[in-house]
């Protein structure tokens, strides 16, 4: 939003001087044109003179009138071609930016895409997480319940001692292992004497 600000101060920085130079051409236009008014009444006063004073008095005149226009002719071919060339600048910059303001909103509809990808991609791996904590939960109850039952198992058997605090997770596998033991030797002793 920054850059598209600059953007858009540099172009109206831009624009407003190219008015500029198309206000001082049409100065320049407006000053050739009273000039020209300016020698159409010393025209129409040479009219009221004799001949001979007329024709001493156009050639002088004439002759200074055409090296002024000259000189003015020249400063406004000079100034025009400076003004051309720098419009001519002035609206390639301007394309340019207007170029680079349309990449920048491209950049940024690009950026505001993917963050609203991120964003769904979140959103689906909260809700997996959730899910997953859930099923976790679930788990490890049954885990317990589980365990419990083992451990109820292990310890109802008959010349077993209670156990006297909370037993970890290797004591009960080890007390597990200890009646599975037990019994498969029981069984092997029936299988020998021939009992089912």
């Amino acid at each position: 939003t920054g850059a598209i600000s600059s953007l858009q101060r540099q172009m109206e920085i831009q624009e407003s001087e190219l008015r500029r130079m198309r206000s001082e051409k049409e100065l320049l236009q407006k000053q050739l044109r009273e000039r020209e008014l300016q020698l159409q009444a010393m025209s129409d006063k040479y009219c009221t003179m004799t001949e001979e004073q007329r024709r001493e008095e156009i050639v002088v005149m004439m002759e200074e009138e055409n090296r002024s226009l000259h000189q003015i002719l020249t400063e406004q071919e000079s100034q025009l071609a400076e003004q051309g060339k720098l419009i001519g600048e002035l609206q390639a910059t301007i394309n340019q930016m207007r170029a680079e303001l349309v990449n920048t909103r491209l950049h940024l509809l690009e950026e505001k895409q993917a963050q609203k990808e991120i964003q769904n991609q979140a959103d689906v791996l909260q809700h997996k997480a959730l899910q997953t904590k859930v099923a976790l939960e679930q788990i490890t109850c049954k885990f317990e319940r589980y365990r419990n039952k083992i451990i109820q198992a292990t310890f109802s058997v008959e010349g077993s001692q209670e156990p006297l605090g909370e037993l970890t997770d290797n004591e009960v596998l080890e007390a597990m292992q200890k009646i599975i033991n037990e019994r498969t030797e029981f069984q092997q002793m029936l299988k020998n004497r021939g009992s089912k």
